[in-house]
């Protein structure tokens, strides 16, 4: 069956349309592909929709294996595992999953498995699985190494790897991989064999989303190794273009500038007109300790950022981490000192503005942080470099040279 033609796709365009928007054709793309039974991999710039693109090839899959009932069929299991790098990004991605869902008048649920879950909410939902669960590749781990795990996902038609850039070639990408083949192989010897999508698959779908990717095919087979054999992956690559302004803080005086060993807190003065004339801005710092001190060094620069600004990073406490994540939907903050612990997330619309201090430690990475600043289709994503010694204005230039060759 064609896409189009689908009862999937026709509730979900109406629901677009209602909002005013339109599908990119790598959206539809996916979409189609998860209806034919196809794994693949996502690979888009960020603000393009990238978590929609396979969440609502999810949705119209359901909708098409029950066109009657969607939106009364409860109890229907685990139905779509999302595993995400950060901790983060699960309250984000739920958020928005929980409002299309409701929208939608779907009768499913989101739950989120990470470090901060209750021991409650995790019994909860063992008893009671969520068709949507966001989890860590830590927490997976642990769940896989729970008794009677096999019943939990007998059920998943597709694992989505989201941010794939972020844990390929590292040890948690090697937990994904790991995790996504005992998966594979748990469905694979399920004996329920009910209906997947339009095409029957014994084994559940596997799509990796990535924004930036420098060998896709590459990235694609490390993450489809366990279907060699059972189905060919397919790449989705957005054709569109995000436009990213770069700007270096430089200090006055290039050569009294220090080789190496610093913070950069000597050119605080420069950030703070870039912090004025945004309504808000996240401060990217590479280390915790770092952070702490940017934070405190920024509040006596400027004693007026009292009660605007807030420090984010892993060990900060969760309840204060999620009123910070909250203030930041909410508008309410000026500025955020953050680490690696705010690269990723659906949307933080009223981010106008990035700074990163120091090396981001890859091209990749700096592009992602640069997106948390105009997240959405056609809007300008805005970043600052500052260096921290004289060494990483080599780095500034070199930064600059590949987002202009779309490295």
């Amino acid at each position: 069956m064609q896409l189009h033609q689908s009862a999937g796709y026709k509730v979900v365009r109406e629901w677009l349309d209602k909002k005013e928007l339109k599908p990119f054709l790598f959206q539809e793309e996916t979409w189609q592909h998860i209806m034919n039974g196809k794994s693949g991999l996502v690979n888009a710039p960020t603000g393009f929709g990238k978590t929609f693109s396979v969440f609502l090839g999810a949705i119209i899959d359901f909708i098409n294996r029950n066109p009657e009932t969607y939106t009364t069929k409860t109890g229907n299991k685990l139905q779509l595992l999302w595993i995400t790098p950060l901790r983060a990004l699960a309250k984000d991605i739920g958020r928005a999953m929980e409002e299309v869902i409701t929208e939608m008048n779907i009768r499913w649920r989101v739950g989120i498995r990470n470090g901060d879950t209750s021991t409650a909410e995790r019994q909860l939902q063992k008893k009671h699985p969520p068709e949507v669960l966001i989890i860590t590749p830590e927490s997976l781990h642990l769940l896989l190494a729970q008794k009677n795990y096999a019943e939990f996902f007998a059920a998943l038609k597709i694992i989505a790897v989201d941010e794939w850039h972020e844990l390929l070639g590292s040890k948690r990408g090697v937990q994904v991989e790991l995790a996504v083949s005992r998966l594979v192989s748990v469905r694979s010897a399920n004996t329920d064999h009910s209906p997947f999508t339009l095409h029957a698959s014994p084994h559940p779908l596997i799509w990796g989303i990535s924004a930036t990717i420098g060998n896709l095919q590459e990235a694609a087979s490390v993450l489809h190794a366990s279907l060699q054999g059972l189905a060919q992956p397919v790449i989705v690559r957005a054709r569109l273009q995000k436009n990213i302004e770069v700007e270096s803080v430089f200090p006055d005086e290039i050569e009294k500038y220090p080789w190496a060993g610093h913070l950069g807190i000597k050119l605080i003065h420069k950030l703070l007109p870039v912090i004025e004339q945004s309504r808000t801005t996240l401060i990217f710092i590479n280390t915790r300790g770092m952070s702490e001190t940017w934070y405190q060094a920024l509040l006596n620069a400027a004693p007026e950022l009292a009660g605007v600004i807030a420090l984010h990073h892993g060990s900060i406490e969760p309840g204060l981490r999620t009123w910070v994540e909250e203030a930041l939907h909410a508008g309410t903050l000026k500025v955020v000192v953050c680490t690696a612990s705010l690269d990723l997330g659906v949307d933080f619309r009223p981010v106008e503005t990035v700074i990163q201090v120091g090396s981001p430690k890859g091209v990749a990475r700096f592009l992602q942080r640069a997106g948390r600043s105009g997240h959405s289709p056609g809007a300008v994503s805005k970043i600052y470099f500052l260096p921290t010694h004289s060494l990483e204005l080599v780095e500034a230039a070199a930064l600059k040279s590949a987002i202009a060759e779309n490295m």
